[in-house]
């Protein structure tokens, strides 16, 4: 073969390969982010510059080999028909009407947050979620009274997300600049409003993102700077803690949520929610939501500061109590409650129980008599660091806490199956804690037991208490060997 023919030869195939490399990158393209192409195309332009240059005669005999190279690509098409695999269509969520209920479908809603409605089964709304969506997707600011378990979390969330795909982001942005905030009192609401968060924004591209306390802030910080937030839910302390660096700015926040505030209220947040607020824009250039469980004097004050011209939205539960839960009422003089209480858990061997009192001293000094007693105790307060109650309810969930003494305000949040018995120590002066407490008991279909002792001090909020039910409960007295001396014991190790 003359120099001439070897030169056509291998002009020829770089021609060949330059055609063969190009459409390897754009296959790319359906899978991966736009950088992912970047890093191919230069290696493929690069390619057919090295064979232009003379080489020996010997490279060139292997050179047939290479022709072959441009098939193995072929198979990395193949990812383009997955971006249309499942074309989800709004025709294919079929809800009938029915008379009384509201549908998703009445409210215009984007269609990749049906199809996220869809799949977590949602037909019809809540009472609340058709009330407050009726005002929020309007823009107007809401406020509202519902319990745990009456569907305000996706209420809120679904307004939410709903705002920020109506308005595109601005193009200056920094990561740690937030479209929406969610304030929630404590690390279990706020992990269980994100999940909830997670499963609504899948079709959506959004990014959710949790800041808690007593979790590794190293860790939550590579989250903030790796992607765009779009929706925070935070606890209190911790975001303030990230504002203050420098590392969270909240001027950027459309939608702001305020979760439990009346719980955020008897746990002393106030004060560092009131500083988050004010790095947030005005209430006239924001929507502000708030939702409590109790509408009293110092909520309404708090969401007549931070709303504008709010609609208030009051959602009552018709069915107050579990019908899994068997209640009784122990009538017991004050001295003999923590006899009463021993001896029932003592006697009985009863494994999950939860009791509750009004006070943070009072349930201190019952877990710290019950563990001199050898019971396996523990308790919840809002003087429990956040560290400490995460490695108590892990403890109380795995069984290896046999009672855990709560507050109403510490124990609100807490959603344990297998907590076969609630103790009321102290009779609440709220009803609506009265069927929290109860609630705790009961859950997942299975059946669960209250057991309230009603002393001289606290026998007067019975009515209000049954009135709340809607019927009477039979006030019992114990039986006398409940009622026997503690025998002192060295706790369990």
């Amino acid at each position: 073969m003359t120099v001439l023919e070897a030169l056509k030869k291998m002009f020829g195939k770089s021609e060949a390969e330059q055609l063969a490399p190009v459409p390897s990158a754009p296959s790319h393209a359906p899978g991966h982010r736009h950088d992912a192409p970047q890093a191919d195309r230069p290696a493929a332009v690069a390619a057919p510059k090295q064979d232009p240059q003379p080489a020996p005669a010997a490279p060139i005999a292997a050179e047939p080999a290479r022709s072959e190279e441009p098939k193995p690509a072929r198979p990395r098409r193949e990812p383009k028909p997955k971006a249309s695999v499942i074309p989800w269509k709004l025709e294919d969520f079929v809800v009938e009407p029915q008379e009384g209920k509201t549908r998703f479908h009445d409210f215009k809603l984007a269609p990749e947050l049906m199809h996220a409605i869809q799949d977590l089964g949602f037909p019809y709304c809540t009472p609340i979620q058709a009330q407050v969506l009726g005002f929020t997707l309007a823009g107007k600011d809401a406020i509202g009274r519902a319990q745990t378990g009456t569907g305000k979390t996706a209420a809120f969330l679904i307004s939410i997300i709903t705002q920020l795909l109506q308005t595109p982001p601005p193009k200056e942005r920094y990561m740690g600049e937030p479209r929406a905030l969610i304030i929630a009192p404590t690390r279990e609401l706020v992990v269980q409003i994100a999940k909830d968060a997670a499963d609504l924004t899948k079709y959506t591209g959004l990014n959710v993102m949790t800041f808690v306390g007593g979790m590794d802030f190293d860790k939550q910080l590579k989250h903030l700077e790796a992607r765009h937030c779009d929706i925070l839910v935070a606890t209190p302390g911790r975001l303030l803690d990230f504002n203050q660096r420098g590392d969270v700015h909240l001027d950027m926040v459309e939608v702001m949520v305020l979760d439990e505030a009346d719980r955020m209220l008897d746990m002393g947040f106030i004060p560092q929610v009131r500083q988050i607020i004010r790095q947030t824009p005005p209430k006239s250039e924001r929507q502000t939501l708030l939702f409590s469980a109790t509408f009293t004097e110092d909520v309404m004050n708090l969401a007549k500061q931070w709303t504008t011209d709010p609609s208030i939205v009051e959602i009552e539960i018709t069915n107050v109590a579990n019908e899994n839960v068997e209640q009784h009422i122990y009538a017991v003089a004050g001295a003999d409650k923590y006899k009463l209480l021993y001896n029932l858990v003592n006697d009985n061997g009863w494994e999950r129980v939860m009791v509750f009192a009004n006070r943070k001293d009072e349930v201190r000094r019952i877990e710290e008599r019950l563990v001199r007693d050898g019971v396996n105790a523990a308790q919840l307060s809002g003087d429990v660091p956040q560290h400490k109650r995460i490695k108590t309810l892990e403890g109380f969930r795995e069984g290896k806490i046999r009672v855990l003494v709560a507050t109403d305000v510490a124990g609100r949040g807490i959603h344990i199956d297998g907590i076969s018995h609630v103790i009321n120590f102290t009779l609440p002066e709220v009803p609506d804690d009265y069927v929290h407490r109860i609630g705790r008991t009961g859950r997942a279909g299975a059946d669960g037991v209250s057991i309230s002792f009603a002393g001289e001090d606290d026998s007067y909020q019975l009515p209000s208490i049954e009135e709340k039910l809607g019927r009477k409960i039979s006030c019992e007295t114990p039986p006398t060997h409940l009622l026997r001396a503690v025998e002192r014991k060295r706790p369990q190790q």
